[in-house]
């Protein structure tokens, strides 16, 4: 990923945060010679490996992990808020318009469960992560242990140990003199995400006071 220096992040407790919290991610492996893509949920263990692992699981009929191997690393890409900025909204000139966002990319090696054991542990991780916001929360008990074992034969549950990570976060670091009107224009005109990234870029801007 184009990552100019004004944008990177590298602080390994951002990068897992984004992670956590925009965790329905892209995963992008080569199949058959072609790059192939996934959409779904990860988790995250902050705790295995340099920086992290992240666990998963597919649908048995989907040919993406066929290609799991180990000598072929795989991409996730995490994507966080995102929101356009106009160039009306900077104070200096001259400007032109832009995109801020955030988003973490994650590279490592798919490495397939073969224990029930240990899919099973990863689905109720999975259920107990996205459900823990609910004040009546859904629990597998409710489906039945017979149930859950049936449909865990059409899936394929796997990790990545996650070998290298790249953190971008352009948030008009680069235009620090126009960073608190550009997120007050957005405030102001932006929707639910737009306002998200706006906070951000005041949190650039008051770290640099």
């Amino acid at each position: 990923m184009y990552i100019p220096a004004a944008f990177r992040e590298t602080r390994l407790e951002v990068l897992h945060a984004l992670i956590r919290e925009h965790s329905f991610a892209t995963l992008i492996s080569e199949v058959n010679g072609e790059l192939f893509a996934t959409h779904m949920p990860f988790l995250l263990d902050s705790t295995r490996g340099a920086n992290g692992t992240l666990r998963g699981h597919m649908a048995r009929a989907n040919p993406h992990w066929q290609s799991f191997s180990r000598t072929q690393a795989s991409l996730v890409i995490f994507r966080g808020p995102h929101a356009y900025i106009s160039p009306s909204w900077y104070l200096s000139e001259p400007a032109v318009p832009t995109w801020n966002y955030s988003t973490v990319h994650a590279y490592g090696t798919p490495t397939l469960l073969s224990e029930w054991k240990d899919v099973r542990t990863l689905l109720e991780d999975t259920v107990n992560t996205f459900e823990s916001a609910f004040a009546e929360q859904w629990s597998t008990a409710r489906a039945g242990e017979d149930y859950i074992a049936r449909l865990g034969q059409a899936i394929v549950a796997f990790e990545i140990s996650i070998s290298r990570l790249e953190g971008k976060r352009k948030l008009s670091q680069n235009r620090l003199s126009d960073i608190e009107s550009a997120a007050a224009g957005l405030s102001t005109h932006g929707d639910a995400t737009g306002q998200l990234v706006a906070e951000q870029m005041l949190e650039v801007a008051r770290s640099t006071r």
